[in-house]
């Protein structure tokens, strides 16, 4: 059998409108809401780094859905769309049909500012996941990186993880508040780093972190999520300065800062 072989799924895509059951704030900057409805039947979502899409109420207060088309989503002629943000799916109850999701309240783009209003009964849509990449389970470690809004795949990577497994959470936070209660069954090493006024997208500590973290026995996968060009530098450094093998280290761009161009 081939050693760290990772999988991806491809799921039918389900457009859903839910409905707001809880709100929790966690932190300053997170607010936590739990979805229920009907229409989360069936809803699955194999990875820790799955994503869904989330459609909120347009500037007349309307949710206006649109309908998969030929590879693209239709909306409704004559009508403003709803907008639509990525989110991580933090945990889905399967017993209870509940959906969790934590939001990043930062700035005021729709989704952060829907979320610091929400209240019980206000619906939404939601659709997908469309795929989910299920990393290969057999490395000797697996070290999360990641700033705030990698925090609730970071968690949902901790809570999954079985006895046994061993992993390194880098975790960058605004502050000393933004600090969450993270468990596993793993054995896990969790270190926060705190920016206290430093602007996200301009902070080095996660990459200070990364560059002083020892050589670790054995073979190691790398999950990185946070401002888009900080991610992209931190995989460059993990496969060009130390030669990880390409797949052994995954990186996404969690959000973009204002003003930047996308880089080859």
């Amino acid at each position: 059998m081939t050693r760290h072989a990772h999988q991806m799924q491809r799921h039918t895509v389900v457009l859903r409108q839910i409905e707001v059951l809880r709100v929790e704030r966690l932190s300053p900057y997170m607010q936590r809401i739990v979805f229920g409805g009907e229409a989360l039947r069936g809803f699955l979502s194999a990875s820790p780094d799955d994503h869904v899409k989330l459609f909120f109420p347009n500037d007349d207060g309307k949710l206006v859905l649109p309908t998969p088309g030929q590879g693209r989503l239709e909306f409704p002629e004559g009508e403003q769309p709803s907008p639509m943000r990525d989110y991580t799916p933090r945990r889905y109850d399967d017993e209870f049909n509940e959906l969790t999701v934590d939001f990043v309240l930062h700035g005021d783009g729709p989704a952060a500012t829907w979320a610091a209003q929400a209240q019980p009964g206000q619906h939404i849509g939601a659709g997908g996941p469309r795929g989910s990449f299920i990393v290969a389970n057999d490395f000797d470690h697996y070290v999360l990186v990641g700033d705030e809004t990698a925090l609730p795949a970071i968690g949902r990577w901790l809570d999954e993880m079985p006895y046994g497994m061993h992993a390194i959470a880098l975790v960058e936070i605004p502050g000393s508040a933004d600090r969450q209660a993270l468990s596993s069954r793993a054995d896990i090493e969790l270190t926060w780093f705190e920016r206290e006024g430093q602007d996200a997208a301009n902070s080095r500590l996660l990459e200070q972190a990364l560059e002083r973290l020892p050589q670790l026995p054995g073979d190691t996968f790398w999950w990185i999520a946070a401002e888009s060009g900080r991610a992209r530098r931190m995989r460059q450094y993990l496969t060009d300065e130390l030669g990880v093998p390409k797949e052994w280290v995954r990186a996404t761009g969690y959000w973009k800062a204002e003003g930047t161009v996308d880089e080859e």
